[in-house]
């Protein structure tokens, strides 16, 4: 087994580093005021390739492994867990169900633009009444002459009213359950498309959330994603390579967070000197170090195996489960260091306090996580 990244990867470590703390550092603290990245900010991904990380280059983007994807998400998610969250909804959501699961006139028309930054992708599954029990979904996608017409609503859609391409998951054979729920790419340009309410959330505020509507909403029949009837069953693939990614935003999220109180526990002098010289503060330095290691370690692991073209299920379940757990632990004693200081927007604990619980939430909760990896478990046969 070989833990060390290679040259390449390094390179590309720093490189997104340095990109994150010069082009999106600055901004953090405004974004997260006014609710919006900067409109020139996905240009500049798109340029280092960030907006097309794993399609391939004969679509038009980077085409780089699953750990580098994670390294990417990582280096982001230190400086700004908002930005990283919207390049994982876009690539490993939207781009990737097209990719794992769409014809190849699909691809072509739709992954090159989304790879170029040109437009801007959203994945819509949750639904008011359906959040952990995704397959309890009631939009519903009939089918007509001509195409599909969609009716219903999404909630807590990144990019819901930004995105230029969705893909929408619906419900085309109710009688048949989860085996009655298909997969649509849906154009904003779509009649019948709107967006809702946007969301006024606790944290991640740069990065869009919103309710999708879908009222007679006409789809041509050629942007039926896979097979009809295998919608649910896809989206828990993806979801499975989807929760790497937000392992590996929690990861980052969670390094930002312990270099902060590291930097701050140097510089605060208390009872003469600086409080890094505690034993409290030093313990609480060194598990935290070790554990966004351990979780850096169970995420990679995943990726390695997704690279490998391995079901990830456990894994990435465990993987997410783990580094969201871990990074709200590192995120409340980052405020714990920063003392009164953490709880004041001046210095950047309280943002990644805010933060990091949307990752114990989005793309599983930890509840669910823990079903998923007891029946994994369960599931084996005893050797």
């Amino acid at each position: 087994m070989n833990f060390r990244l290679s040259d390449e990867q390094e390179l590309l470590r720093r490189s997104v580093r340095g990109f994150a703390e010069a082009d999106i550092g600055p901004h953090v603290r405004e974004w997260d005021r006014e609710q919006r990245a900067a409109p020139d900010l996905i240009p500049k991904l798109a340029a280092l390739g960030l907006m097309g990380i794993q399609i391939p280059e004969a679509y038009g983007g980077a085409g780089l492994s699953a750990v580098d994807y994670c390294i990417c998400i990582e280096e982001l998610a230190r400086v700004d867990p908002a930005v990283a969250l919207s390049i994982a909804a876009h690539n490993g959501l939207c781009a990737a169900h097209i990719l794992m699961f769409g014809n190849e006139a699909q691809k072509r028309a739709y992954l090159p633009p989304l790879a170029r930054g040109e437009k801007l992708g959203a994945w819509a599954l949750t639904e008011a009444g359906s959040g952990s029990d995704a397959a309890g979904l009631r939009t519903t996608a009939r089918r007509v002459v001509d195409g599909w017409v969609l009716n219903g609503s999404k909630a807590f859609t990144t990019h819901g009213t930004q995105a230029d391409v969705l893909v929408v998951m619906a419900m085309t054979s109710p009688e048949a359950g989860t085996n009655g729920i298909s997969a649509f790419v849906v154009e904003r340009s779509a009649p019948g498309l709107a967006a809702g309410r946007k969301e006024d959330k606790l944290g991640m505020r740069a990065s869009d959330t919103s309710e999708v509507l879908l009222a007679q909403c006409q789809v041509p029949s050629d942007r039926l994603l896979g097979l009809e009837g295998q919608g649910f069953k896809n989206s828990l693939q993806v979801l499975d390579a989807g929760r790497i990614g937000i392992a590996a935003l929690a990861v980052g999220l969670a390094q930002g967070a312990h270099e902060a109180a590291t930097a701050y526990a140097r510089e605060r002098r208390a009872f003469g000197t600086a409080i890094s010289e505690f034993q409290a503060i030093q313990w609480k330095l060194a598990d935290n170090a070790t554990r966004i290691d351990a979780a850096r370690l169970l995420t990679y692991r995943a990726a390695s195996l997704k690279d490998q073209k391995r079901k990830t299920t456990l894994e990435s379940a465990m993987a997410k489960l783990y580094a969201s757990e871990m990074a709200v632990r590192v995120a409340d004693d980052c405020v714990q260091i920063h003392g009164g200081y953490g709880f004041v927007k001046d210095y950047p604990a309280e943002k990644y306090f805010r933060d990091v619980k949307l990752t114990t939430i989005g793309e599983g909760t930890s509840e669910i996580l823990r079903l998923v990896i007891a029946r994994q478990l369960l599931s084996r046969r005893v050797e």
